[in-house]
């Protein structure tokens, strides 16, 4: 209602500033009484208003301008109007946010946030300001100022009331809205409680802009976080702490995780930041979704409703006088101009603060999905072992700087076990580090982890030492992680491998140490699943400079590959001789400086007879010397020291031999269960997680007593000393503090000794892989049968260590022994029928089945059934148990189904067999996906469990829900061979096509890259050109999108259509293969006669897109064949304008400088490359900042014209100037001179 009464700007104390249009619908509800517009407004104020009573309180209202977001809007309003109502006291922002659910804080949608200080800090935080500290994370700095103390006094009253009167908030707003028109109370409404979803935060939300949530992902999916459900009085809550705010929408749920664990922030919003400061102001938020990539719009209304309605409360609680006596915002109006203009001017500084948070994020981000292993750890424990000085000598050898000098060079450096090749190869990593830092890249191959044993792992490894080198090889690795769904699965090796392989290409020289090559489990193969064949391709190509150094044993099979590609002088033993001097060293140190040997020192006669008969006799072996060495340190006195010493083993076999028959008798037992763990384990040991394996006991029913615990687990190592090691985990950051400490076998001779034979029959025994396997898989068991009882997972997780690897392993150890040991079949009986509490913790702790859920999203499932988890290990005497106990064949349950099903996808042929026997449904399909057991089976290449379900009468054309694929189309997309052979010779259609992408068996096979699949499809008569419905490529554009050159060559051979140019943008097979960057089919291609002008859509040829992509092996290439430099897209982009407004700085100087193209011609717009270089400020001023690619410009500007216009009549120059670039207009001013 309107008032007749004369008012003026200054009768208004309360400033309510909104954001968008429903907040400010929302803020004019629940105004008592709405007052008529003022006629005078400040002469600067672009603002619109709407005037009111709240209570005793007149109220400006104002909103942000329509499609204006952000800190500085938000200033820029609050400005203004304090130049038109000068009297305003006190300010609220009110209106919608984003929430951050935390295990402790329950926020959902509907409930309201209030901005109140904490921790002596005011209640808003603003996240995108801060500081960048050398070598260390991004740090926010920026707590905002605190409410107005009435405000904070007001919320601490509300507060209390509604702790009485439970229900008077929900009343207030239910009132609000029944008082609306039928239309705008249905638009208010509080949405149902179904539609509040919060899904996990690895979940992001798929590129679906047609639907909605609920319909993408889905209801009722996995993905979802159960919560209890709230009591009617418990809607809306309020919470009250840290809203952060910034100039960026927060949607990523990583990222909001973070800042809520480490700032217990409780909301997210854009533009509170912008006022604190200087309009003192209460944030009042109300929550329309979870500031995630699943925005829910649906919510919007009501908390924007909800929030008007606690601002409305909350006035009505400030008697008027209170606000009279607060100072008057317009007194720090001054400060407010300031500070916006700050704002103004620093606005690039913040966008670049932003960008770089966000590639801080990014980075993150790719790092967790590529999962690298660390080999700093390795260099970090190598460096404390080194003795000062030894390995200097190779330095100066001339094998070492030819190949330092040398282009692509190669060396390997080969040594008897012991010799000290690790500590040689962390000499000449340091060496290199301190020369070439930049362009350095090392990974050590070690047996004591599984994680560092593959070429996969290596390359991950690698990659991730070159991301932070920016630039290019940032676009390949993200390359890489868009197409694998933005990082929901996992890249083939072959991905990682041609994406390393590029990403060198970028960068001008690379220096690569690999060690200890001999304990990697995949060197065999071609380049892309075998280390030694990849090292051989690495170094061929003359698009990179690598200069590459491995080391190894001299074994047969890296002896026989590395010859016959390396010359004889790049292939350098590690001679006796040659360490002579750096054993003496070491010997000199331990027996002269450390404490092990002190009781001598004031005999110097026998120092250094110890001294010379170590190095006599160490033939160069390290290794031989350090366990003579922990021997000799047990010799109190000299007649000891000089049996000892007269007594000396020739061989390390002599050398463990000994140790282990001189372990004492009260050691044995805990000696030989820890160097069981550490021969089999399959992780690294922490060592409190060794202290609780020889704690249990196996032969009671206690199971564990955490009383039998050593008092310090740091002594641990001696039980078998000179055989295990205690290592640091010690990485990147080279701080000790709380770095977990890891048991380790002192060398890889000493696992090759325990599992050779080589050694007594008892020691044999104890160590053969059944056996060890077996105890192993028993100490699991027993320590989680001791978890038999109701105890938070995050309880178990800090109490007991060794929970989390028992429940992780303990099946693929059993799976080794099952059936050879009785203790351990008992004990697995037990585990599955006996202890219920203790199975519920295990499968709390680890899902076997579940690769893409957090640790902490299992123990919120229910875990599947005995019968299922055993047939999944392959557990067959365990599942003819559970089936003899009357355990239901064809339950589901678990992440595949049924039994059948997880027997299948793991290929346990004898638990499929068992499973069929007793009446599992061969047909059955599990329940989330619609997977078929022979789908499953078909899919992992497990041809004998394929065959066998196929004559139990598995249908072979059975598709499941999701995507529509058949099990030939999954074992095609795989690459089995005999899988796929087996079901087309079953019948099996070869022109089936999936629900989701419409691909053939054909299609998939040939986008992987699986050849010889591809000629078995298309001898069963596979349609060539059959399309997908995704782009309408057929398998040639495929194969040739993904750089599979042999199938190219083979779809050719049986009549592929080479311009198959009818894809959904136009693009033909050598388009697609240019622009993704594939040099040798974008040969073929050309060799076959394609279409080097052919154009997609946009009016691109192959060079155009190429050029863009930075593809300059490929630009070079359609060049010389004919490509027409000048080609212009619909836009009239030239291959040059394209590549450098993608920042490809080495394509750009390509194409002027070796092929003379113009820069001057104008595209479209009648823009230059130098006058859209100036206009975006891309160079030097950004783009040499943030892309390194100044030379660009100054390459330009040797023969600019800085006066040419373009079509609107601006210069290079006066676009430079319009645009703020200072440095730019200073060097083009320079050149018109």
């Amino acid at each position: 209602m309107s008032t007749e009464c004369s008012r003026s700007n200054a009768d208004y104390t309360v400033g309510w500033i909104c954001a968008i249009s429903i907040e400010y619908l929302a803020a004019q509800l629940c105004l008592d009484e709405e007052h008529e517009p003022l006629e005078y407004v400040s002469p600067h104020d672009d603002n619109g208003y709407t005037l009111g009573r709240v209570g005793k309180h007149n109220v400006v209202i104002a909103v942000l301008p329509d499609s204006e977001y952000g800190t500085s809007s938000a200033a820029s309003v609050a400005r203004d109007m304090l130049h038109s109502f000068p009297n305003v006291r006190i300010g609220l922002m009110v209106g919608i946010g984003g929430g951050a659910p935390t295990s402790g804080n329950d926020v959902r949608l509907g409930d309201i946030v209030i901005s109140t200080p904490r921790d002596g800090e005011g209640g808003v935080l603003q996240y995108d300001f801060g500081k960048t500290i050398q070598d260390q994370a991004f740090r926010q700095t920026a707590f905002l100022n605190r409410p107005p103390t009435v405000l904070l006094a007001a919320v601490n009253g509300l507060k209390t009331q509604y702790q009485r009167k439970r229900r008077q908030l929900e009343e207030a707003i239910n009132h609000i809205i029944l008082e609306q028109e039928e239309d705008l109370r249905e638009e208010l409404s509080r949405p149902c409680a179904s539609s509040d979803r919060l899904y996990r935060s690895d979940f992001v939300h798929p590129p679906d802009k047609k639907n909605g949530c609920a319909e993408v992902c889905g209801v009722d999916s996995p993905n979802l976080i159960t919560r209890l459900e709230r009591t009617r009085h418990q809607s809306p809550a309020v919470h009250y702490g840290l809203i952060a705010s910034a100039n960026q929408l927060m949607k990523d749920a990583l990222v909001r995780d973070k800042l809520a664990a480490e700032q217990g922030v409780l909301c997210f919003e854009m533009e509170a930041a912008g006022l604190m400061n200087h309009f003192p102001c209460l944030v009042v938020r109300g929550i329309c979704d979870y500031s995630d990539s699943h925005k829910n719009k649906e919510w919007q209304s009501y908390a924007a409703v909800a929030a008007a309605v606690y601002a409305k409360e909350l006035l009505c609680r400030i008697a008027p006088n209170k606000v009279e006596a607060e100072k008057k915002i317009g007194d720090v109006l001054s400060t407010v101009e300031q500070g916006v203009n700050k704002m103004r001017s620093d606005v690039q500084d913040t966008k670049n603060v932003v960008k770089g948070l966000e590639l801080e994020q990014k980075r993150e981000k790719t790092e967790r999905w590529l999962s690298p292993p660390d080999p700093s750890t390795n260099y970090n424990n190598a460096m404390r072992q080194r003795q000062e000085g030894s390995g200097l000598w190779f330095l100066q050898t001339d094998a070492f700087v030819e190949w330092k000098q040398r282009r692509n060079s190669f060396l390997w450096l080969h040594g008897i076990p012991g010799c000290g090749k690790t500590i040689l190869s962390s000499t000449i990593i340091q060496a290199l580090e301190r020369a070439n830092p930049q362009g350095l890249l090392y990974f050590y191959f070690d047996f004591n982890n599984t994680g560092k044993q593959t070429l996969n792992s290596m390359v991950r490894s690698l990659i991730s030492q070159l991301y932070p080198k920016g630039g290019r090889v940032w676009k390949e690795l993200d390359s890489l992680y868009s197409s694998c769904q933005d990082g929901s699965r996992q890249p083939p090796c072959e991905s990682l491998c041609k994406t390393f392989l590029r990403m060198i290409e970028g960068i001008k020289e690379v220096w690569i140490v690999l060690d200890a090559l001999d304990e990697c489990c995949t060197r065999q193969g071609p380049s892309t699943e075998g280390l030694l064949l990849w090292i051989r391709d690495l170094i061929s190509s003359e698009y990179r400079n690598v200069h590459l150094l491995v080391t190894s044993r001299p074994e047969q099979d890296i002896t026989s590959v590395v010859s016959g590609f390396a010359d004889k002088v790049d292939i350098v033993p590690i001679q006796s001789g040659a360490i002579t001097d750096d054993i003496r060293a070491y010997v000199h140190t331990r027996v002269r400086e450390r404490e092990g040997l002190k009781r001598w020192r004031s005999q110097l006669d026998v120092q250094e007879e110890i001294e010379s008969r170590l190095v006599d006799q160490a033939d160069g072996m390290f290794r031989w010397v350090a366990c003579q060495l922990d021997a000799l340190e047990k010799c109190l006195d000299y007649r000891t020291l000089q049996i000892a010493l007269n007594s000396l083993p020739k061989t390390l076999d002599d050398t463990y031999s000994r140790i282990l028959h001189g372990i004492p008798s009260e050691y044995k037992q805990n000696a030989v269960r820890i160097l069981q763990f550490l021969t089999y384990s399959e992780r690294p040991l922490r060592i409190e997680e060794v202290v609780d394996a020889i704690a249990v006991d196996t032969e009671g029913e206690q199971y564990f007593n955490p009383k039998h615990r050593m008092p310090d687990p740091r002594e641990v190592a001696c039980y078998c000393s000179s055989l295990v090691v205690v290592a640091s985990k010690q990485g990147h950051s080279g701080d000790d503090d709380d770095k977990p400490m890891e048991l380790q076998l002192a060398h890889f001779s000493v696992k090759e000794y325990l599992t050779s034979g080589r050694h007594d029959k008892d020691i044999g025994q104890i160590f053969r892989d059944e056996v060890a396997e077996a105890s192993i898989a028993t100490v699991c068991i027993a320590y989680l049968l001791h978890l038999d009882q109701d105890i938070p997972i995050r309880q178990i997780r800090e109490a007991f260590p060794l929970a989390e690897y028992s429940a992780r392993y303990w099946m693929s150890h059993a799976a080794v022994a099952e059936g050879k040991d009785t203790k351990l079949q008992h004990y697995i009986e037990k585990f599955f029928c006996h202890h219920k509490s203790s199975y519920k913790n295990c499968y709390s702790l680890y899902r076997p089945d579940t690769l893409f859920l957090l640790p902490g999203d299992y123990s919120r499932m229910e875990p599947a059934p005995a019968l299922y988890y055993a047939s999944f290990g392959g557990l067959a005497n365990a599942v003819q148990y559970l089936l003899s106990r009357g355990a239901n064949v064809n339950a589901q349950g678990g992440s595949y189904g049924t039994a059948l099903h997880a027997a299948s996808h793991r290929g346990h042929e004898t638990v499929v067999k068992l499973l069929l026997d007793r009446g599992a449904d061969v047909e059955a399909k599990d329940y989330e996906y619609g997977w078929t057991p022979l789908s499953r089976a078909a899919e992992k290449g497990h041809e004998v469990v394929v065959k066998l379900l196929l004559d139990r009468g598995a249908d072979v054309e059975a598709k499941d829900y999701a995507y529509g694929q058949t099990p030939l189309s999954r074992a095609a997309e795989k690459g089995h061979e005999a899988v796929v052979k087996l079901l087309l010779d079953r019948g099996a259609d070869v022109e089936a096509k999936d629900y989701d992408y419409g691909q053939t068996p054909l299609s998939w096979a040939a986008k992987n890259g699986h050849e010889v699949v591809v000629k078995l499809l298309l001898d069963k008569g596979a349609d060539v050109e059959a399309k997908d419905c995704e782009y309408g490529w057929p398998p040639l554009s495929l194969a040739a999108s993904n750089g599979h050159e042999a199938i190219v060559k083979v779809l050719l051979d049986r009549g592929a259509d080479i311009e198959a140019d009818n894809d959904y943008y136009g693009r033909t097979p050598l388009s697609l293969a240019a622009k993704n960057r594939h040099e040798a089919v974008v040969e073929l291609l050309l060799d076959r006669g394609a279409d080097v002008e052919a154009k997609d859509e946009y009016g691109r040829t192959p060079l155009s897109l190429a050029a863009k992509n930075g593809h300059e092996a490929a630009v070079e290439l359609l060049l010389d064949r004919g490509a027409d430099v000048d080609a212009k897209d619909e836009y009239g982009r030239t291959p040059l304008l394209l590549a450098a407004k993608n920042g490809h700085e080495a394509a750009v100087e390509l194409l002027i400088a070796s092929f003379g193209v113009d820069p001057y011609v104008t595209d479209g717009a009648g823009t230059t490359l130098l006058s859209w270089a100036m206009q975006t400020g891309v160079a030097p001023l950004f783009w040499a900042a943030e892309k390194g690619q100044e030379a660009i410009v100054k390459l330009l500007l040797e023969d600019a014209d800085v006066e040419a216009k373009d079509k609107h009549g601006q210069t290079p120059l006066s676009l430079a100037a319009e645009n703020g670039h200072e440095a730019i207009v200073k060097l083009l001013q320079s050149k018109s001179r």
